[in-house]
């Protein structure tokens, strides 16, 4: 009797730890740090063609954890990129010669099983867009332009995270910033332009 009493109470600790583990949830904070090129279709005003040539992207995310458990979890996060220049190629001489990128997105992000070696995940977010135009014409004139616009950002996207060692993760990620456009000096072009980023790099995960 007292065999079989020990081999229950040996048999519930186990349960109980094997019931922890599955519980264990993913870290709450992360911080990803990817590089990547930052692309976008061509535009048109007119007879005139537009084409921002592609350019690097220099991101930094945040990401908090608000809720979760093993198959699913909802982070908050701030994401920042950096594209110091982006050439324009066009026939018309007085367009815009070049100019950089600023974006400042806080959004959400799902991911799937958190705390698995691969764990996908969906994006989506808004903020703040800054362009800052060059000081030339394609020409070489100067340029009239306003040096710097503001504009509203709306992005999603999607990547994957894999664990790597430790607290060091590996991510890739596409994502589309989709925002007003820069100063081209094109008359007649209007609308909304795409911003799509390819890129990769580490991610930090802790407590």
């Amino acid at each position: 009797m007292r065999t079989n009493h020990f081999a229950r109470i040996v048999a519930v600790c186990l349960l109980s730890v094997c019931g922890l583990t599955a519980q264990e949830q993913a870290p709450r904070h992360e911080i990803g740090l990817t590089l990547g090129g930052l692309f976008g279709p061509s535009r048109e005003s007119g007879n005139t063609k537009l084409n921002p040539n592609a350019g690097v992207a220099f991101q930094a995310n945040y990401g908090y954890r608000l809720w979760g458990g093993q198959a699913l979890a909802v982070y908050g996060e701030a994401h920042f990129l950096a594209s110091p220049n982006r050439t324009v190629d066009t026939a018309n001489l007085s367009a815009t010669r070049d100019f950089a990128s600023l974006f400042v997105t806080p959004g959400i992000r799902v991911k799937l099983r958190p705390a698995a070696r691969i764990s996908p995940y969906a994006v989506v977010g808004g903020g703040y867009g800054q362009f800052e135009q060059s000081t030339y014409l394609v020409n070489g004139d100067l340029n009239p332009a306003a040096r710097r616009v503001h504009r509203g950002v709306f992005d999603f996207g999607g990547g994957v995270d894999s664990k790597l060692w430790r607290f060091v993760g590996l991510r890739a990620e596409v994502r589309d910033f989709y925002s007003g456009s820069p100063l081209y000096n094109l008359a007649g072009l209007s609308g909304g332009q795409h911003n799509v980023v390819a890129s990769g790099g580490i991610v930090l995960r802790f407590q």
